[in-house]
């Protein structure tokens, strides 16, 4: 975290003098003045917001920006509990999340004027928004094997349904998106929809899979040579061949599955010129290219960014390929998904 660049006397001052006008305590509106509070990702993938920070930080001497990792509801349960102002002002959400905030009005409608940058992104992105927000990143779901225990890649989803694979596939349990996109793809590839989930959960039977109970256990299964080949994040497969893995990651045909993830405003912030400035700044090229390099992999939402050489094993690379990315009516999807979660444990009961 940065030290600020006033010193406590001449911040003082200056808040002094606003505050006194103002008729607010002194300590509250100094601090309310200069800290932007943003919900990040935990660990490493942070690291690309705070970089950022640092250059927003750079343009407004003595605003400090605290990034708050948090992938659980605690964050959501502190916004709704808030009297008046939030306690957070940005925040990032996938996309089922991103339904419950518009639903339950935590976060704001995008204003335009102030995002210029948001001309620039994919408009089948934006639209994913429905409005809040902007489409910061996404995620890829595509087939990742081993090819010491594989002699023939696939190259298409339905690939998996090769008789060479029979007995080597593992599939994630549908309580994970992963798992979620996975039956949803299935069921688009032979004439299914999210409205008709059957022709998935009949395929998926036919595989007669492993079943890893997490994203990382399937991972691990796949390293193990436990699997040959599996569905599995763009991140994770790039992850395990970082370590020197023998993993490969294939981008299927029709397209992979793509799970966006959006930055938005939260209701009741006190610096909404401060945080249009920053979803303004996550849609930079800088940004963008920044955050697809290794070791984050984090897809370009914006046109013309150009993805790092590492990425592009992981990464669509033109504007054709992104145009192919398979995505997820979630809206649909996001209503049913406990129904979804048990009738897989009933189907897949041993895995």
């Amino acid at each position: 975290m940065k030290d600020i660049r006033l010193t406590r006397r001449a911040l003082g001052r200056g808040a002094a003098a606003t505050t006194l006008a103002a008729g607010l305590p002194l300590g509250a509106h100094a601090q309310a003045a200069r800290e932007l509070v943003i919900v990040s990702f935990a660990g490493q993938l942070m690291e690309p917001h705070r970089w950022l920070a640092d250059r927003m930080e750079k343009r407004h001497p003595g605003l400090k920006i605290r990034l708050v990792p948090s992938e659980s509801q605690d964050i959501v349960a502190q916004i709704k509990a808030a009297q008046g102002h939030s306690p957070y002002d940005a925040m990032p959400n996938g996309e089922p999340p991103h339904l419950i905030a518009q639903r339950d009005g935590y976060i704001q409608r995008l204003k335009a004027d102030k995002v210029p940058n948001a001309a620039n992104v994919f408009p089948e992105f934006m639209a994913k928004s429905a409005g809040f927000g902007v489409p910061a990143s996404y995620s890829l779901i595509g087939i990742a094997y081993n090819e010491k225990a594989l002699k023939t890649p696939p190259k298409s989803w339905t690939d998996l349904w090769n008789p060479e694979y029979r007995g080597k596939i593992g599939i994630p349990r549908a309580s994970s998106n992963l798992g979620l996109g996975v039956l949803v793809i299935a069921a688009k590839v032979f004439g299914g929809s999210e409205d008709n989930l059957d022709p998935g959960w009949s395929k998926l039977q036919e595989l007669k899979p492993l079943v890893g109970r997490s994203p990382t256990q399937l991972l691990q299964m796949l390293e193990r040579e436990e699997i040959a080949i599996a569905p599995i994040w763009n991140n994770d497969a790039a992850g395990a061949a970082a370590k020197g893995l023998p993993i490969k990651f294939v981008k299927p045909d029709p397209g992979p599955v793509a799970i966006i993830s959006f930055m938005s405003e939260i209701s009741n912030t006190r610096h909404g010129d401060l945080v249009a400035e920053w979803m303004n700044d996550i849609l930079s090229p800088e940004y963008q290219a920044m955050a697809a390099n290794a070791p984050y992999f984090f897809g370009p939402t914006v046109k013309g960014v150009a993805v790092p050489a590492a990425a592009r094993e992981y990464t669509p690379t033109t504007p054709e390929e992104v145009l192919k990315l398979q995505t997820v009516d979630w809206s649909k999807i996001a209503p049913v998904r406990g129904k979804i979660v048990e009738q897989f444990d009933r189907l897949f009961a041993s895995g």
